[in-house]
Protein backbone atom coordinates (compact mmCIF):
# COMPACT_ATOMS: atom_id res chain seq x y z
CA UNK A 1 0.00 0.00 0.00
CA UNK A 2 1.25 3.48 -0.89
CA UNK A 3 0.61 6.29 1.55
CA UNK A 4 0.45 10.00 0.82
CA UNK A 5 0.44 12.47 3.69
CA UNK A 6 -0.66 16.07 3.30
CA UNK A 7 -1.87 19.04 5.28
CA UNK A 8 1.32 20.20 6.91
CA UNK A 9 2.20 23.86 7.18
CA UNK A 10 3.03 26.76 9.46
CA UNK A 11 0.74 27.52 12.39
CA UNK A 12 1.01 29.61 15.52
CA UNK A 13 1.17 28.02 18.96
CA UNK A 14 -2.32 27.28 20.22
CA UNK A 15 -3.62 26.79 16.72
CA UNK A 16 -4.92 23.73 14.90
CA UNK A 17 -4.02 21.75 11.83
CA UNK A 18 -5.43 18.62 10.22
CA UNK A 19 -3.23 16.12 8.44
CA UNK A 20 -4.54 13.63 5.91
CA UNK A 21 -3.14 10.29 4.80
CA UNK A 22 -4.49 8.81 1.58
CA UNK A 23 -3.85 5.23 0.50
CA UNK A 24 -3.39 4.00 -3.03
CA UNK A 25 -2.38 0.80 -4.76
CA UNK A 26 -4.15 -1.30 -2.17
CA UNK A 27 -6.78 -0.38 0.33
CA UNK A 28 -5.56 -0.15 3.88
CA UNK A 29 -8.95 -1.22 5.14
CA UNK A 30 -7.47 -4.25 6.91
CA UNK A 31 -4.61 -2.37 8.54
CA UNK A 32 -4.02 -0.23 11.49
CA UNK A 33 -2.90 3.21 10.31
CA UNK A 34 -0.63 5.34 12.41
CA UNK A 35 1.34 8.55 12.53
CA UNK A 36 4.92 9.08 13.63
CA UNK A 37 6.87 12.30 13.77
CA UNK A 38 10.51 13.28 13.79
CA UNK A 39 11.85 16.62 14.90
CA UNK A 40 15.31 17.84 13.87
CA UNK A 41 17.98 16.10 15.87
CA UNK A 42 15.50 13.87 17.68
CA UNK A 43 14.42 10.26 17.42
CA UNK A 44 11.26 9.28 15.62
CA UNK A 45 8.26 9.39 17.96
CA UNK A 46 4.96 7.53 17.88
CA UNK A 47 1.98 9.89 17.65
CA UNK A 48 -1.23 7.89 17.15
CA UNK A 49 -2.74 4.81 15.52
CA UNK A 50 -6.23 3.60 14.68
CA UNK A 51 -7.70 0.17 13.98
CA UNK A 52 -9.30 -0.52 10.60
CA UNK A 53 -12.84 -0.32 12.08
CA UNK A 54 -12.03 2.70 14.30
CA UNK A 55 -12.84 0.70 17.44
CA UNK A 56 -9.40 1.12 18.88
CA UNK A 57 -7.16 4.16 18.97
CA UNK A 58 -3.89 4.72 20.77
CA UNK A 59 -1.86 7.88 21.33
CA UNK A 60 1.60 8.88 22.37
CA UNK A 61 1.75 10.49 25.80
CA UNK A 62 2.85 13.87 24.46
CA UNK A 63 -0.25 14.32 22.29
CA UNK A 64 -3.01 12.76 24.40
CA UNK A 65 -5.95 15.10 24.82
CA UNK A 66 -4.78 17.39 22.00
CA UNK A 67 -4.66 15.18 18.90
CA UNK A 68 -7.42 12.99 17.48
CA UNK A 69 -6.98 10.30 14.87
CA UNK A 70 -9.89 9.18 12.69
CA UNK A 71 -10.41 7.34 9.42
CA UNK A 72 -12.81 7.16 6.49
CA UNK A 73 -12.44 3.75 4.90
CA UNK A 74 -14.73 4.66 2.01
CA UNK A 75 -12.17 7.30 1.04
CA UNK A 76 -9.13 5.27 2.13
CA UNK A 77 -8.09 8.28 4.17
CA UNK A 78 -6.94 8.73 7.74
CA UNK A 79 -6.93 12.09 9.49
CA UNK A 80 -4.94 13.54 12.36
CA UNK A 81 -6.64 16.53 13.94
CA UNK A 82 -4.07 18.49 15.93
CA UNK A 83 -5.31 21.10 18.39
CA UNK A 84 -3.59 23.28 20.97
CA UNK A 85 -0.36 22.97 19.04
CA UNK A 86 2.92 23.65 20.80
CA UNK A 87 6.30 24.62 19.34
CA UNK A 88 7.56 21.19 20.38
CA UNK A 89 5.04 19.64 17.98
CA UNK A 90 7.21 20.95 15.14
CA UNK A 91 8.34 17.92 13.15
CA UNK A 92 7.98 15.97 9.95
CA UNK A 93 4.90 13.79 10.33
CA UNK A 94 4.82 10.38 8.65
CA UNK A 95 1.80 8.28 7.79
CA UNK A 96 2.18 4.51 8.19
CA UNK A 97 0.22 1.27 7.89
CA UNK A 98 0.83 -1.69 10.15
CA UNK A 99 -0.39 -4.00 12.88
CA UNK A 100 -1.08 -3.81 16.57
CA UNK A 101 0.44 -6.44 18.88
CA UNK A 102 0.31 -4.85 22.28
CA UNK A 103 1.67 -1.75 20.63
CA UNK A 104 1.66 -0.42 17.09
CA UNK A 105 4.18 -1.80 14.57
CA UNK A 106 4.37 0.03 11.23
CA UNK A 107 5.24 -1.90 8.09
CA UNK A 108 4.66 0.67 5.32
CA UNK A 109 5.73 4.29 5.38
CA UNK A 110 4.66 7.26 3.33
CA UNK A 111 6.63 10.42 2.76
CA UNK A 112 6.41 13.01 5.48
CA UNK A 113 4.67 16.32 5.74
CA UNK A 114 6.26 19.17 7.65
CA UNK A 115 4.44 20.84 10.52
CA UNK A 116 5.98 24.00 11.94
CA UNK A 117 4.54 25.61 15.07
CA UNK A 118 5.75 29.11 15.80
CA UNK A 119 5.84 30.54 19.31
Amino acid sequence: VQLQASGGGLVQAGGSLRLSCAASGRSFRDYYVGWFRQAPGKEREFVAAIKWNSRHTTYGDSVKGRFTISRDNAKDTVYLQMNSLLPEDTAVYFCTAGVYRGRYFPSSWGQGTLVTVSS
